[in-house]
């Protein structure tokens, strides 16, 4: 299915509806919850490393002269250097935490589906198919930074369509990484209230595990992202071979 198929085919579709998704997102999480404990593991195991990168002038300063910040400021070399590697931290951590993101609601699909097959949390990471995340990781961080200028106005309204992305990107391989952006602006345009109202409470929802001894939120922090399946399923719709 091509681009100009898939708007049209979002156009047609009913509006969604919020109690709708919410109630169907409450009891499709019940049959994923521990995969989404999973999830969350390892967008944090494989993000870690890039963070570390980001720090490496400053340990490796640290250990070649311990005086270095002794009044609490980077040498300018280091400030210099950890400002280089910022912008290749940032696009990496967002690359893998997108496939990571699009795996889980692959396996969401499966679920609802009652579908067999394993989990398969790295599907993104074979076969070639991380081009295509890297190419849409730099228009969700290129489209962010654009909203952050305006005011912050901007990225108030983009919050919604980029939201959508990990969806296309599970379900519309067919795409590429512009049409993917494409139609989730048209299919958020379309619904940008509902979607917005569905982020905000599904991770106001998201953070009740913090109430658990804090640990909880390990187990209740992906229930924000199950929200994002269903807006894809009504709005789009899996006619597509995924």
């Amino acid at each position: 299915m091509n681009v100009e198929s898939k708007i049209s085919e979002i156009k047609s579709r009913p509006n969604l509806e919020f109690g709708n998704i919410f109630n169907r997102s409450i009891e499709l999480f019940k049959k994923v919850w521990v995969q989404g404990f999973i999830t969350l593991i390892l967008s944090f195991l494989v993000i870690l490393p890039f963070y570390i990168i980001l720090y490496i002038p400053m340990i490796a300063v640290g250990i070649t002269d311990p005086y270095a910040m002794e009044h609490n400021e980077l040498p300018p070399m280091v400030a210099v250097a950890m400002g280089i590697l910022a912008p290749i931290v940032l696009i990496g951590a967002c690359t893998f935490s997108l496939a990571i993101n699009a795996a889980f609601l692959r396996i969401c699909k499966q679920k609802d589906y009652e579908e067999g097959g394993v989990d398969d949390y790295f599907y993104f990471f074979r076969e070639g198919r991380i081009g295509k995340v890297f190419i849409l990781s730099l228009y969700l961080l290129g489209i962010a930074i654009l909203g952050m200028l305006a005011c912050g106005v901007g990225l108030f309204y983009v919050i919604v369509p980029l939201s959508l992305l990990p969806a296309f990107l599970a379900f519309s391989n067919d795409l590429s990484a512009m049409e993917m952006v494409k139609a989730s602006f048209v299919l958020g345009n379309k619904n940008w209230l509902i979607i917005f109202l569905l982020i905000l409470v599904s991770g106001i929802v998201a953070e009740v595990g913090i109430l658990l001894c804090c640990v909880g939120i390990f187990f209740t922090a992906m229930f924000s992202k199950v929200p994002t399946y269903f807006m894809y399923k009504d709005g789009v719709g899996f006619n597509e071979l995924i």
